[in-house]
Order: C-alpha cells, then sequence, then structure tokens
C-alpha cells in the first residue's frame, strides 16, 4: 500500500470511523443486531420518560434525547456496545445545574438545558480533538470493575419500587432505597411483585433453556401478557399495575438553541461540570463492556463521538446524553455485534412513537423491574472481584472505595477511585525495589541472587535497585543507601545492580552524585553495573559523570569485581572469613599474595 492509500485511509477512518467495523455487518451479525435494538427500543421507552422528568422536562425529551444522539454516539464512537442516552447522574446534574436559573419545564428552561448541552458537546469534541483520551488510561481496571459493581447496584436499586409496588422517591440514594424496602415491607403490592417475578424467572429460564430466543424480549413478553389477563380478571383499581403509559407520537422537531451571552454565562460553568461527568462515565462504561467484549476502545474517538451526540442533539430536542450503563449492558447482553444495534434501537423507538405507541403502554413497569434486575446482576464481575480479594490488599481497598462511593454518588464514585488508585501507584513507585544481593557462586555466571541466607562482603554492599529514581523516589532511594552505613559502617562502597533501573530524573541524578561524593569522602564508591544506556547518557549530559565517575560503570558481562575489589582495605579483608569472590581466595586488594 502506498503513503498516500495510508494517509488517505487515516483520514478516512478519522473523519469516518464506521468504516472501520463496515465489514461486520453481515447477515448473521444484522440479525444478531436487530433483536439486540428491539431489546434496546423497549427498554429505553420507560427510562426516557423517567430521566426527562428528573432533569425537569417534558417527558417526550428524554425519548429524543435516545433518538439522533444515540445514533451519532453509535457511529462515531470507538465502543462497539456503548448505547448512549438520557441517564439518571446527567438528568440529575441537569437539573441541578438549571432549576436555579429557571422554572423547570418552562420553555426559558428548556431552551437553557439545551444551550447546556450544545456546550456539553463543545467541550467533549474539542478534548478529543485535542487528543485528551489518555486520561481514561488513568482508570485502572479495579475502579472499573468496582464502579460497575456499583453502578449495577444501583440499577437494581432504581427498580425496587417498580418491582415491588412500593413508593419510593425518584433518585433516593441506595440506603434510603434499601431502608424503605424493609420499612414498607407491609405495603409490598403481591400482584405487581408477582409481575416482576415472573418476567425475572422467564427471563433466567429462557437464557439458560431456549438460548436461540431473544430472553430479554421472551420475558417482557410474557410479562406483558401476565398482566393484561390480571388487569382484565381482577381489575386494574385492584391489582394497581401501572405501565408505561401514552407516548408522544412525533419526531424530535428541529429547534436552534438559545446562544444569547446571558444563557451562555449562565450554563458556561455547569457544561464543564457536566462534560466531565459525561465523559467519565461513556468511557468508563465503554470499558467496562470491553472488558467481557475483549475489545479495544479509543478514549479519544469515544470523546469526539460524544461531543458531536450532544452538538447535533441540541439541534433536535435532545438535552445531554452520554452512555447508559442500563441500556449498553442491555445491549450487550441481548447479543449485539456492531453499533447498529443503537442505529436500529433509535429507529425502532421512533417508529414505536410513530406506529405502535398504544401498545407500547401496555409494557408493565414491574416487568422492565424484572429484566433490569437481571441486567445488574449481569453486569457485577464475580469472577474478577474475588480474584482482586484474594490476591492484592491495595487493589482490594480501592474496589470496595469505588464500589461503595458510586453507591453513595454515581459521579463521585468513579472519581475517587481513580484518585486512590492514582495515590497508591505512586505510593508504590515512590519506593523503588532496594534488594541486598551477592554475585552468584556457579562458575562463569555474571548474575546477582538474593543475598539473604547468603555470606556478604564486610565492606562492599551489592544492592539491586527494581524502579525509576525520579522525585517522588528519591528519599526513598538515599534512605536506603544510608541505610546501608547504619548496619555496617564498614560498608563504605556499593554496587548498584542497575538493570532494574527504568528512568532517573534531574533530582535523581543529583542525588547519585552526592550519594558518590560521601561514599569517596568516607574512602569508598559507588558504582553501577549494567546500566541502561540512555540512563548513562542522561547522567552524562546532566555532568553528573565526573562526580561518580566514569569508571565507575561496568558493562553486563564485565569483569567489575577486580577494579572494585582493588579499592577495599586490605587490613579488613586480611581478617574476613565470608570472601565471597574468588580474588579474596588468592590475594589482599593491595596486591599481596595470601599465606592462609
Amino acid at each position: 500500500m502506498s503513503i498516500a492509500q495510508q494517509t488517505s485511509n487515516y483520514w478516512i477512518n478519522r473523519l469516518l470511523p464506521f468504516m472501520q467495523w463496515r465489514h461486520l455487518v453481515n447477515r448473521a451479525n444484522t440479525r444478531a443486531d436487530l433483536i439486540a435494538g428491539i431489546t434496546g427500543a423497549l427498554i429505553v421507552l420507560p427510562q426516557g420518560v423517567a430521566f426527562a422528568t428528573i432533569a425537569g422536562m417534558p417527558p417526550e425529551y428524554g425519548l429524543y434525547a435516545a433518538m439522533l444522539p444515540a445514533i451519532i454516539a453509535a457511529l462515531w464512537g470507538s465502543s462497539w456496545h456503548l448505547v448512549s442516552g438520557p441517564t439518571t447522574a446527567i438528568s440529575i446534574a441537569v437539573f441541578a445545574a438549571v432549576s436555579p436559573l429557571a422554572n423547570p419545564g418552562s420553555p426559558e428552561f428548556i431552551g437553557m438545558v439545551l444551550t447546556l448541552t450544545f456546550l456539553t458537546g463543545l467541550f467533549q469534541l474539542i478534548l478529543g480533538l485535542a487528543r485528551m483520551g489518555v486520561l481514561v488510561n488513568f482508570i485502572s481496571h479495579t475502579v472499573v470493575i468496582g464502579f460497575t459493581a456499583g453502578a449495577a447496584l444501583l440499577i437494581a436499586a432504581s427498580q425496587v419500587k417498580n418491582f415491588f409496588g412500593i413508593d419510593i422517591v425518584r433518585g433516593a440514594p441506595f440506603h434510603v432505597v434499601i431502608e424503605q424496602l424493609f420499612v414498607q415491607f407491609g405495603n409490598i403490592n403481591p400482584w405487581v411483585t408477582v409481575i416482576g417475578a415472573i418476567t425475572l424467572a422467564v427471563g433466567i429460564l429462557s437464557k439458560q433453556y431456549i438460548s436461540k430466543l431473544p430472553y430479554m424480549i421472551v420475558a417482557m413478553v410474557v410479562g406483558s401478557v401476565v398482566a393484561y389477563l390480571v388487569n382484565l380478571n381482577v381489575g386494574v383499581e385492584t391489582t394497581l399495575i401501572k405501565t408505561v403509559g401514552a407516548l408522544p407520537t412525533h419526531l424530535p422537531p428541529f429547534v436552534v438553541p438559545d446562544f444569547s451571552f446571558a444563557t451562555i454565562e449562565k450554563v458556561l460553568f455547569p457544561a464543564l461540570v457536566v462534560t466531565m461527568l459525561a465523559l467519565t462515565e461513556a468511557v468508563s462504561i465503554s470499558r467496562a463492556i470491553a472488558v467481557k467484549s475483549e475489545q479495544r476502545i479509543d478514549g479519544n474517538q469515544e470523546f469526539v463521538g460524544q461531543g458531536l451526540s450532544n452538538l447535533v442533539g441540541s439541534f433536535f430536542s435532545g438535552y445531554a446524553s452520554c452512555g447508559s450503563f442500563n441500556r449498553s449492558g442491555v445491549n450487550y447482553a441481548a447479543g449485539a455485534k456492531t453499533p447498529m444495534a443503537t442505529v436500529y434501537a433509535s429507529i425502532m423507538l421512533a417508529l414505536v412513537l410513530l406506529l405502535v405507541a398504544p401498545l407500547a403502554s401496555y409494557l408493565p413497569t414491574a416487568a422492565m423491574a424484572g429484566i433490569l434486575f437481571l441486567v445488574a446482576w449481569g453486569l457485577i464481575d464475580f469472577h474478577h472481584i474475588f480474584s482482586i480479594i484474594r490476591t492484592d490488599r491495595s487493589e482490594t481497598f480501592i474496589l470496595f472505595v469505588t464500589l461503595i462511593g458510586t453507591l453513595i454518588d454515581l459521579e463521585k464514585g468513579i472519581f475517587f477511585g481513580i484518585l486512590l488508585s492514582l495515590i497508591i501507584y505512586l505510593y508504590r513507585v515512590s519506593r523503588p525495589g532496594f534488594v541486598q544481593v551477592v554475585p552468584a557462586k556457579e562458575e562463569g555466571a555474571y548474575h546477582f541472587v538474593e543475598a539473604e541466607g547468603r555470606p556478604q562482603c564486610p565492606q562492599l554492599s551489592m544492592v539491586r535497585i527494581n524502579g525509576a529514581i525520579f522525585f517522588g523516589a528519591v528519599d526513598h532511594v538515599q534512605n536506603s543507601l544510608l541505610n546501608i552505613d547504619a548496619v555496617n559502617p564498614q560498608q563504605k562502597s556499593v554496587l548498584v545492580v542497575a538493570r532494574g533501573i527504568s528512568f532517573v530524573d534531574v533530582a535523581g541524578a543529583e542525588m547519585l552524585a552526592q550519594e558518590a561524593r560521601r561514599r569517596r569522602k568516607m574512602g569508598g564508591g559507588l558504582y553501577f553495573y549494567r546500566c541502561k544506556d540512555d540512563i548513562y547518557k542522561f547522567l552524562r549530559k546532566s555532568d553528573k559523570l565526573d562526580d561518580i565517575g566514569t569508571g565507575g560503570f561496568f558493562p553486563a558481562m564485565s569483569n567489575w569485581i577486580k577494579p572494585v575489589y582493588a579499592t577495599l582495605d586490605s587490613e579488613i579483608c586480611r581478617n574476613c572469613t565470608a570472601r565471597i569472590f574468588s580474588e579474596c581466595h588468592t590475594y589482599l586488594p593491595n596486591g599481596e599474595v595470601r599465606k592462609d
């Protein structure tokens, strides 16, 4: 392929990223995507209405946000399973930001929300084009596992009231939901709970025994039919089984956001907050699903997709959207193979609104709750959670801080997890491995083994340092070198086995030069074995070689023992019984032949 063709393909993939997976759109995958799309369309019907209500918007705006914005995010994002649209966290953030400025549901309120959505999309797009997707590299696997588990529990908690037919304030914290479930245990509606339980049971059984059929749709249909028959025979007044209700029957209208200076000034900072929250959630969800799908996620492209989604959505009556854990989990669990599943879901949602809105109103909220319980259970990665608990105490701490933080405050939970994982990472890299070693005794060997339990030279300490000697680790390395003197004052010389030193910065170079000068004054020296070329060049460029001494560096498989041995104190060697070097048995450092 010529350079011109490579350049052309690069720009096509950047501008039209969906061209990279177009070859996956075949008959088999299209069937799977259509099934997942139907499921997704049914899932988003009640959710869109509920989320719009939380955001203070008219109910139909939640459905508008799940149409065109979802298509744009799917085609221009990098995840094959991420489904964008209205979410609980974004809806709460939008309401909290704009409600003090205008009455919820009013034209002024709607105008401000659409302007906020436009600015959110603009900020997201700028971050994506500026290649700031590297930020997602700071979201560790453990944080994603904890965030996913926490979000799954929140999904389940949000459906408790619909599953049991009890009255719980929408958006109530997790602990309040659990508390209210026990307080109102006597008020549980058996008719509603039966519908939810039947739907849940049918979903579990059909998934296990009828794998060829889409188990979620089977469960929804069965739940809806049972609810209809129960209402028909007992009466809605007795059962109190609620359904999704009437839906609007028109496509999203085209509107122009309010670009007046006064409005932009009011919603500028809230837009920044929503931007970071939306990006964090979208990328976290993408990575969480990618753990299961083993797909590679491009953070920069995900930023671009989310940005374009909100930019376009603001002109088609869609308020701020981002990746949805509910619908992304359903999309993956329903067997989606490509982002076309999201496209089909949006198209089907539009068709439902235009053609069969009355039929959709028969879908019981209890049946939806049963399906979402099943989805939430599938999102909890028990295998990796138990693996983390068994293997690493600090990672376990990060896991549960993220999980509990997510339950307390969804948008802050993942930030706490990221911050804690970075703190622990910095603590670890600030303490490079510092291990006492001795030369291996095998004849002709040039490697070192741990000194514990073996004789050591009383004058020369040999240590292996693993890690970076940078400003954050200087204090630890310097204290470790000083501790050698405290333990054995006669060990005035130190040989550093430097193969494991990955990086040295200016502060690290200054510390090494200072240590070399100090040891020379003591009558010893600082030496390096197998120092990497780039570290040696850096020390030379920073004028530290004069302090350390060019003769203090020994390449791999070189005889470093002879020149270092010659610098030791002959009187100490005369009475030494360790004699770990071959030279120790034949002559003293001053050249005198041993007589014993």
